[in-house]
């Protein structure tokens, strides 16, 4: 996928979560393990969010391989270090598609 395209399912499902109640703090935190799409809060709960998208649900969801979620959790850490930050988090997912744009919470191995 091009970073256009990227781009613009990053800014769809920004706009998803915010309108689901949810404050976008950080996008596009980088980080030596890799990056993490967005990052925010709802209910003093932090959301680690991995933003994929695909012409249909299951393209697009089986991109979130056992490598791509240990990247993502590593990176979270790093975050949380960095920041002195010590609460609550889940690592999330927002699937976007021609037809739709759907949340899978606490994604795990």
């Amino acid at each position: 996928m091009s970073r256009a395209k990227g781009n613009i399912a990053e800014d769809k499902a920004a706009l998803f979560l915010t309108e689901k109640g949810y404050f976008v703090v950080e996008r596009n935190f980088y980080a030596r393990f890799g990056e993490i799409d967005i990052i925010a809060t709802k209910e003093d709960v932090l959301h680690f969010v991995e933003v994929k998208s695909g012409e249909d649900y299951e393209l697009a969801i089986q991109n979130i391989t056992p490598t791509k979620l240990s990247r993502l959790i590593k990176t979270a850490q790093v975050y949380m270090k960095k920041n002195a930050l010590e609460v609550d988090f889940m690592i999330d997912a927002v699937v976007v598609t021609p037809q739709s744009i759907e949340m899978v919470e606490n994604i795990t191995l």
